[in-house]
């Protein structure tokens, strides 16, 4: 039976391979530190973190996120190990809150494999703290035990790491943000709370009774849940709308205060119909004894389909990434295991030669073989489930979810609404190339994107003619540019485009040719600085009439639909002052709805040295060929990236821009 600790108090663990799961109402930090039995922590090869996340016996998530799963193995810790410390701790430096007091209370849990839980604590009574000891696993006469300390620091986690007994804790917790802001800088968005209204019905196999007697890190997913506190980030659960919220827009949007001429940067609110209960999603027909249910599109929660859509893929993201890191850890756990029992064997002197030590072997290699084919088996039963419902969910998607040659774009009219979040692209991992989750980002953009029109980091895809990479980064942005075009009401969205170097002529033509662009691309010098000049002045100009309440003193001729700056070949054609400009859009640009979107190599910016740094990472990497340099928010997997580009020969392109245009024309008489 579990045991809910309070501060100080301990209870048995009754095994040594466990989780650690941890629920917050931001995103935080989890990492954990070992110590010997004097309570020291002997060096930095000692804490595991986001920039260092695998010591042996422990692993744990490589970035900030508002939920975490711990893995640790007490028997692989070092012999001079005693006690591990949980570490939870704020990404102060790189934006949210600086203090525990603003966030909900952490809640850890402490379970095995199966999910069953052990122990759980709510950290409470914090406040100034920025860093706090959450739980101590420690060992006594030979048994291990968990106790709850919650311990916090307000000097955050350079106060901590000195508290253990660490010379050098400032540099190391500087490391330690680091890693982390590099982590925000290419997650994607955060995933959909759980809670007991909003989580999805699914109908994959219990994956938790197979696959945790082998896992480790990710292992009794669906086993039982940790309690999790709202978070902000990601849709909202199902919920009726509401007229307030923070931080990230919900499902129902933060505070709706449209003003006399229209403006409103917030995210559209759901229809007020919907401020009765949601219809319950569709359901599968029965299934046939000891057959999985058949997936149905739009099994989630949600005020509409459009939003049960967006949950379900959502859901299915995670899922995707909770399996694989299953399987990962279940081949990672019978490796060493393997090594463990061919240590032993090499140890025995008898044992090294003769028919005794070549059975160890051998048997020894065949329980590693064994292991890892049943952890192939729940992945390959996962994926399959997981394929199935990617083929019923594609044809249901609405436009701004489908890929261009989905044949929903054929019956494409302009929309007369906002929608929730617009695809980006596709994302699968090593393990399940053949099942491809979308890439959905909120709407509107709270973040810029950076397509990288430099050498890919991955060695699958290789180019030798620069050139040629540069033409399918831009590509990748003008398909973007005309999703987002595509997807807002007529005359709510503007595209402007820098093209110092005039060379972009080519690939820009869907956008010239079609007249969607309310001004030419601005070239050299000159360009630059009217298209910069004309944004700022009109960020300048919403924020003065947002803050002063006179939004009906703006000038009526002032675009106050939502705007977005394509930069090509950034830095080419860009001065100190002109940097400046771009670097205040990017701050101050998406509050009032002016975006960025930034075509470039990064190298190519070096000259510009550190000053460029807090811009590249508020901005969301995308690549012109797939490349695995996005992370979840769960596990920290590399996913690979595909763009979506429009199929060769297809003419979607033109024909979606050309009713943008039309439908421009139209409402601009």
């Amino acid at each position: 039976m579990a045991v809910e600790l309070v501060r100080g108090q301990n209870t048995p663990l009754p095994q040594t391979r466990l989780e650690i799961r941890v629920s917050a109402g931001k995103p935080i930090v989890a990492g954990a530190t070992l110590s010997d039995a004097q309570g020291k922590v002997r060096s930095a090869e000692w804490i595991a973190h986001p920039g260092s996340p695998q010591l042996p016996g422990l692993e744990v998530s490589q970035q900030a996120a508002a939920d975490h799963r711990l893995a640790v193995d007490l028997e692989a810790l070092p012999d001079a190990v005693e006690q591990v410390n949980v570490l939870l701790a704020l990404p102060v430096g790189v934006g949210g809150p600086v203090r525990f007091g603003a966030v909900a209370a952490p809640f850890v849990a402490v379970t095995g494999l199966d999910g069953t839980e052990v122990a759980s604590y709510t950290i409470t009574d914090l406040d100034p703290e920025s860093a706090v000891v959450a739980l101590e696993l420690y060992r006594r006469n030979g048994v291990w035990k968990v106790r709850a300390v919650g311990q916090g620091y307000a000097g955050g986690l350079a106060e901590m790491l000195a508290d253990q007994g660490l010379d050098q804790s400032r540099e190391i917790a500087s490391q330690i943000l680091d890693a982390v802001a590099r982590g925000m800088a290419r997650s994607v968005a955060a995933p959909p709370p759980r809670t007991a209204e909003g989580d999805r019905v699914r109908h994959t196999a219990a994956t938790a009774g197979s696959a945790g007697e082998h896992s480790g890190a990710a292992a009794g997913e669906h086993g039982a849940a940790a309690p999790q506190p709202p978070t902000t980030g990601g849709p909202a659960p199902a919920q009726p709308p509401t007229a307030n919220g923070a931080g990230q827009p919900t499902a129902s949007g933060p505070t709706q205060t449209p003003n006399s001429d229209g403006v409103n940067y917030a995210h559209p609110s759901r229809r007020p119909a919907a401020a009765a209960p949601p219809s319950p999603p569709p359901t599968a027909p029965p299934a046939q004894p000891g057959q999985p249910a058949q997936p149905v599109a739009g099994d989630a929660t949600g005020w509409s389909m459009e939003e049960r859509l967006y949950n379900q893929v959502w859901g299915m993201f995670e899922d995707l990434a909770r399996t694989t890191a299953a399987y990962r850890s279940a081949v990672d756990f019978a490796e060493s295991r393997m090594e463990q029992e061919l240590d032993k064997v090499l140890s025995d002197p008898r044992s090294r030669i003769g028919g005794t030590g070549d059975a160890a072997r051998e048997a020894a290699r065949a329980k590693q073989a064994k292991l890892v084919d049943q952890a192939r088996e729940v992945l390959d039963r996962d994926l399959a489930q997981l394929k199935a419902e990617a083929e019923v969910v594609e044809p249901a998607l609405p436009h701004a979810f489908a890929a261009w040659d989905n044949p929903v774009w054929h019956a494409y009219r302009v929309p007369m609404e906002v929608p929730m979040a617009l695809r980006l692209g596709d994302l699968h991992l090593p393990e399940s190339a053949d099942v491809r989750i979308p890439l959905l980002m909120r709407l509107p953009l709270e973040r810029g994107l950076w397509i990288d029109s430099g050498r890919s980091s991955s060695g699958s895809v290789t180019f030798h003619d620069s050139a040629e990479l540069h033409r399918l980064a831009l590509e990748t942005a003008v398909a973007l540019a005309a999703r987002l075009l595509a997807v807002y009401p007529a005359g709510d969205f503007s595209v402007h485009v820098i093209d110092a170097g005039g060379g972009a002529a080519g690939s820009l033509a869907p956008l010239l040719q079609s007249g969607v662009l309310p001004h030419p691309p601005g070239h050299g010098a000159p360009g630059v600085t009217e298209v910069l000049a004309r944004l700022t002045k009109r960020v300048e100009l919403v924020q003065m009439a947002i803050r002063g309440g006179a939004t009906d003193a703006l000038p009526p001729d002032l675009d106050t639909g939502e705007q977005l700056l394509i930069v090509n070949d950034f830095p080419h054609g860009f001065d100190d002052r002109a940097v400046t400009q771009l670097r205040y859009l990017a701050d101050e640009g998406p509050a009032v709805g002016v975006h960025l979107m930034l075509v470039a190599d990064r190298e190519d910016a070096s000259a510009y040295g550190p000053i460029l740094d807090p811009l590249w990472r508020s901005l969301l990497r995308l690549t012109p060929v797939p490349d695995d340099h996005l992370a979840d928010p769960w596990i920290g997997h590399a996913w690979t990236y595909q763009p979506a580009l429009v199929p060769p020969g297809s003419t979607v392109l033109q024909q979606v821009l050309a009713q943008v245009a039309q439908a421009r024309r139209e409402w601009g008489r």
